[in-house]
């Protein structure tokens, strides 16, 4: 969101340069302990963060329960009946076309190599995704236990890492190109954003993507590339499929997804826009429909054009 929210303080004439990303530390998520309920209560609970609430709201609570991810990409398998062959299927695409894009140096261009300092000998430096499984086989993925619950589907196999990361996109108006003497490589068309029921989160980016579409007056057929955040295989073959999509489709993640290198949350966003426009100035593709789930039921998505 950070991505649209400065395309329109640009639109609006707050901004006419904005830095634009996140970073999140997955590793590092803390345990946080929220107020009694009560004034004066005793009643203390810890919650994890990583994957889950943070101060979770009773009133929410009754409302709409307070699932984590994986309940919420087990509820989807559920609801729109993703079964768990095909989400190991998913998974192993998406690590296999990872593993094919690291070994072309795909991601050489939208990556910078942090350096860690030793104290003997020379720095380490990190250039290449860490998460990535290239031996992964159809019949390991196959033996892994359901998190959720015995008869669930979803596993640690078909769902996104716990990952570090970070990304960032300089975003510019036209006169920020050319006071500042910049080279635009992509312009953004269009973004929005929806709501759906928290406990199936993961499919809020169908509805996001058919509003943003029908807003921008484009089609699904003119997107050269789409980038889904593939948080769960569950919810993203559910929306692929509402969109009428074949699943794996060549179009969706062609160089994997968050399966295969990992969803740092706030990192995410930038990280797919990035990752599309790189696509595009590689295969020289015009359009690109970038979408992803949030927490408590929201779904985002945005479109670039490459110039």
């Amino acid at each position: 969101d950070a991505i649209a929210i400065a395309a329109r303080a640009i639109k609006a004439g707050e901004a006419n340069l904005v830095i634009a990303g996140g970073v999140e530390s997955m590793s590092r998520a803390p345990y946080v302990m929220g107020k009694s309920d009560n004034a004066f209560g005793r009643s203390q609970k810890i919650e994890d963060t990583t994957m889950g609430w943070r101060f979770i709201n009773p009133k929410l609570k009754e409302l709409y329960g307070v699932d984590t991810m994986p309940q919420t990409a087990e509820n989807v398998a559920e609801q729109f009946n993703v079964n768990r062959a095909d989400q190991d299927q998913f998974a192993l695409v998406s690590q296999q076309r990872t593993a094919s894009a690291q070994a072309k140096g795909f991601f050489s261009k939208e990556i910078v190599a942090v350096e860690i300092p030793q104290r003997k000998g020379d720095a380490v430096v990190i250039d290449t995704d860490e998460h990535p499984r290239a031996s992964t086989t159809l019949e390991a993925l196959s033996k892994l236990k359901p998190v959720v619950k015995a008869d669930g589907t979803v596993t640690a196999g078909n769902a996104s890492g716990i990952n570090d990361g970070a990304a960032a996109l300089l975003i510019a108006s036209d006169d920020a190109v050319q006071a500042y003497n910049l080279k635009p490589r992509a312009k953004i068309i269009a973004s929005t954003a929806v709501g759906v029921e928290p406990r199936i989160m993961g499919f809020a980016p169908a509805p996001a993507i058919k509003k943003l579409l029908k807003q921008a007056n484009l089609t699904l057929e003119q997107m050269d590339v789409i980038e889904l955040n593939e948080a769960f295989a569950a919810q993203a073959l559910a929306v692929t499929r509402d969109l009428g999509l074949p699943d794996n489709s060549d179009k969706v993640n062609p160089n994997g997804g968050a399966i295969a290198l990992g969803h740092p949350l706030g990192a995410s966003g930038a990280r797919l826009v990035t990752t599309a426009l790189n696509q595009l100035e590689q295969t020289g593709g015009r359009y690109a429909l970038c979408s992803m789930c949030i927490g408590v039921g929201q779904g985002i998505a945005l479109i670039i054009e490459r110039v």
